[in-house]
């Protein structure tokens, strides 16, 4: 099965119906449809062959959607760009990857020109909304190509997504994601979110599509449903769109429920139409988990997932997080849920040993959600893909009701004075003050300790709390080892473009010149 059969499912279910709405505009999957048709008509016209790479670079835009359907309509390969990355940042993306083709709105124009002349590669440049001086316009280059679907073979393994990592440790490397993976993320998500006979799924797509809110989309047009796009990451936008269109599903990161959570009269608003508020890429507080429980409902759905293996490795429906009609012990709600079916999930230790559940050790994964590999890196794949298990970095247990918990990342474990202390599990505890926005627990470097904890916070506007309170509380809640030896309070942490907590950043300002011992 190919990526874009998902796509055409909801084409035949509902031809005439409403595939996206952007900006109070409607566009049927017949519309949509036929744009990715021509687009990819004119990629094999222009004799580039299956797995070509192609860019778009874009904002959350139905038409700059439709060009990476288009890609895998022709079994081309789709480079997500972060459109809120740093110039140079894509810059090595697009070089690295060996792009071929770069779609691009009109808004990036300028950023585009200065990069041209260092982008020998890109053979053509499409401007997606208009025209662009020394470059086709997207309606000119597919005027005259059939608005029916070309005959191309596709292979499950064929690479149909080039993706960066995160970038947050070096420069990012470039992920090879196949219809077989995509596949079974997708299996996943139908499975954990199930709709019933007459319902309908409507999805905000509110983060960046070119991140996760893109691959969650095809679900909801598989099932024949529509896909609400917000092109600016407004929470006004977003809360609005939810009422009026009726909104069953969308995904955040934890960072951004945070603030709508701080929304004044927030409970107030319609959410009754809401079936599944997804949440991830990071870790969640529980006590705003909670919270957001209060305020959106029984809706809340964790899940785990890594560019490697797509959104897809484990998940906490909605109904997990109650138990025998209260809500679950703080003990599930820090979880990220069951494994999903379709893959294998064990904890290994340094020797590639599995562990017994409750022990702490990698987490590894095995099936068809595995990438194929990093791009034309064979050594960090051997690194990475062990007798076909994924390690993931992650760090984590399974306890004995088959729940998993990520405990850290691997690099970012803490060792002091002999002893491991995982930052998350301190995290947890200062993000249970009502004073507290956000925050990150490192290791800095300790004559003493070798490693000494250290907390950078992020206050609530117009709250307070001392560095003492804070340290107490972890002493009461963990004892004085995995307590903070300080604690700094800053107006805003680090972050990545996708809302991701830049842990690096912050080491690297303690750490310049010393040596970690990890």
């Amino acid at each position: 099965m190919a990526i874009i059969d998902f796509f055409d499912r909801g084409w035949r279910i509902s031809p005439g119906g409403p595939a996206y709405i952007q900006d109070g505009r409607s566009y049927s999957f017949r519309e949509v449809g036929e744009l990715s048709c021509r687009i990819a008509n004119a990629l094999i016209a222009a004799g580039l062959p299956k797995e070509t790479k192609g860019a778009i670079w874009a904002g959350n835009d139905v038409s700059a959607w439709t060009c990476t359907l288009g890609l895998w309509r022709a079994n081309m390969t789709w480079i997500p760009v972060n459109a809120r990355n740093a110039a140079e940042e894509n810059l090595h993306i697009l070089d690295a990857f060996d792009c071929d083709i770069v779609f691009f709105q009109q808004a990036f124009s300028a950023v585009i020109d200065s990069l041209r002349p260092r982008l020998p590669r890109v053979r053509l440049w499409l401007c997606i909304d208009g025209e662009h001086e020394g470059t086709q316009s997207l309606a000119a280059w597919v005027s005259g190509q059939p608005a029916t679907a070309p005959q191309v073979r596709a292979d499950p393994d064929d690479v149909v997504a080039l993706s960066p990592t995160g970038g947050t440790t070096g420069k990012p490397k470039g992920v090879m994601n196949t219809h077989r993976s995509l596949q079974t993320f997708i299996g996943h998500f139908m499975l954990a979110c199930s709709y019933g006979a007459g319902e309908t799924p409507v999805n905000l797509a509110a983060a960046p599509m070119t991140h996760t809110a893109g691959l969650l989309s095809l679900p909801t047009t598989a099932r024949g449903g529509t896909v609400v796009v917000v092109t600016r990451p407004d929470p006004g936008l977003i809360l609005g769109a939810i009422a009026t269109h009726r909104v069953t599903e969308f995904f955040l990161p934890p960072t951004v429920i945070y603030r709508l959570l701080e929304i004044p009269g927030i409970e107030k608003q319609d959410f009754s139409s809401l079936k599944y508020f997804l949440y991830g890429a990071a870790p969640m507080s529980v006590e705003k988990l909670k919270r957001a429980i209060e305020v959106f409902g029984p809706v809340m759905a964790g899940g785990y997932g890594q560019t490697e293996a797509p959104a897809a490795i484990a998940n906490l429906p909605p109904s997990e997080h109650f138990s025998h009609g209260a809500l679950a012990a703080d003990s599930r709600l820090s979880s990220v849920g069951r494994p999903n079916p379709l893959i294998r999930v064990e904890i290994m230790d340094d020797a590639n040993r599995i562990l017994p559940p409750g022990e702490s050790g990698e987490i590894c994964v095995r099936g068809d959600l595995v990438m194929k590999g990093y791009y034309k890196a064979p050594e960090k794949t051997a690194e990475t893909i062990v007798d076909g298990w994924l390690h993931t970095g992650d760090i984590g247990h399974i306890d004995a009701e088959g729940y998993l918990h990520i405990t850290d990342r691997k690099k970012d474990m803490i060792i002091s004075g002999g002893f491991n202390v995982y930052p998350s599990e301190v995290e947890q505890v200062i993000w249970s003050h009502p004073a507290v926005q956000e925050c990150a627990v490192i290791g800095v470097p300790d004559e003493k300790w070798g490693e000494a904890v250290k907390a950078v916070v992020e206050l609530n506007a117009g709250k307070s709390v001392s560095a003492d309170e804070l340290i107490a509380l972890c002493k009461e809640k963990l004892g004085s080892v995995k307590a903070p030896k300080s604690i700094e309070f800053v107006a805003a942490l680090p972050r990545s473009t996708v809302g991701k907590v830049l842990k690096k950043d912050l080491r690297d300002q303690y750490w310049t010149g010393a040596q970690r011992k990890i």
